[in-house]
């Protein structure tokens, strides 16, 4: 991942935890034609392979063709077998360099750290290309604990690795990050919704 437009953040979409294949594919494509976006990530929750294979493949065709990164939460075993360019990493900052030996320099290798400025270090020493915080908005999922502006506030003034802010987001808070940030993780806040790209837009105009 680039930056393109250095003085606004980029758009990091994430998909839903479980989609119909019939059906996302052409969501998701909406969504890339309707703004900018710099990596997505497939985030299935399901440990089916085929299942998770198939995904990757449909994913793959959108987002290669418009020279969009496509990266898979956690299943670093996937990421050769089904072409992709990385992996989002969930433990931290614990398997960064064991990961990033066993992909190579060339692949993506990202990392959510919560709320921890010291994991985060960590991780961008050992070799992260980027870390991720959050959730940055309330939330009644985990343990009540955000990622304040404070700490993107700092980790942009004093660290040099990309820095994603993500979870919970809205358009008060995108706006508030954007000059602290590399790159806004965007999901399940436009999913739910009947047309995903139109509260993609909303939150791309946020930024600005």
């Amino acid at each position: 991942m680039t930056d393109e437009t250095p003085e606004l953040p980029q758009i990091y979409l994430i998909t839903p935890p479980a989609f119909e294949l019939s059906t996302f594919p052409d969501r998701l494509a909406a969504c890339l034609d309707s703004v900018d976006v710099a990596c997505v990530r497939l985030s299935l929750a399901s440990r089916d392979e085929d299942r998770i294979a198939k995904a990757a493949d449909a994913l793959r065709a959108l987002t290669h063709d418009r020279d969009i990164a496509l990266v898979i939460d956690s299943h670093i075993m996937l990421v050769e077998r089904l072409g992709l360019d990385g992996v989002h990493l969930t433990d931290h900052a614990r398997s960064v360099r064991q990961v990033r030996k066993d992909l190579g320099e060339d692949a993506i290798v990202g990392t959510y750290c919560a709320a921890s400025r010291h994991d985060g270090m960590t991780a961008g020493e050992l070799g992260a290309d980027y870390v991720s915080f959050g959730p940055v908005g309330d939330t009644p999922l985990g343990d009540g604990t955000r990622a304040g502006l404070e700490l993107f506030e700092w980790w942009s003034q004093m660290i040099e690795v990309p820095v994603v802010a993500e979870g919970a987001l809205d358009t008060d808070l995108i706006r508030a990050l954007a000059p602290h940030t590399d790159f806004f993780g965007i999901g399940d806040e436009i999913w739910h919704g009947d047309d995903p790209a139109a509260a993609l837009r909303a939150f791309r105009d946020a930024m600005t």
